[in-house]
């Protein structure tokens, strides 16, 4: 079992940089992809949207189309965290940022492919 905690959120102004941190509970961390999602303000968990994901190794990363070359997402197998930075944060960058870990050996785009969650951390965006 996989216990995520997010961690790093706040408020910012466009065009800002931030960098969160999810750390994780459980020996078997490094054997999940760890994926980030995010929930835009009045939006249903089930609208949550795919922002990256790593492979267990760190080798690999899937980003969304609107988040190439903006994000970055890394991990620390030793200290069980992974990590997603975000640079030129822009208005619509404003949501709920939720880390996740499953796949096994894959990489879900999808959040049904995930099976443990942390609450999340929230990230405004000031124009």
């Amino acid at each position: 079992q996989v216990r995520p905690v997010e961690s790093g959120g706040g408020l910012v102004q466009a065009g800002d940089s931030m960098r969160l941190s999810c750390a994780a509970s459980g020996r078997l961390f490094s054997t999940y992809a760890m994926g980030w999602f995010r929930q835009a303000p009045e939006k249903a968990p089930k609208e949550r949207k795919f922002v990256a994901v790593i492979n267990w190794s760190g080798d690999r990363t899937v980003y969304a189309d609107s988040m190439k070359g903006r994000f970055t997402i890394s991990r620390d197998n030793a200290k069980n965290t992974v990590y997603l930075q975000m640079n030129s944060l822009k208005p619509e960058d404003t949501a709920v940022y939720y880390c996740a870990a499953g796949g096994g050996a894959t990489m879900p785009v999808d959040s049904n492919g995930y099976v443990y969650w942390g609450q999340g951390t929230p990230v405004t965006v000031s124009s």
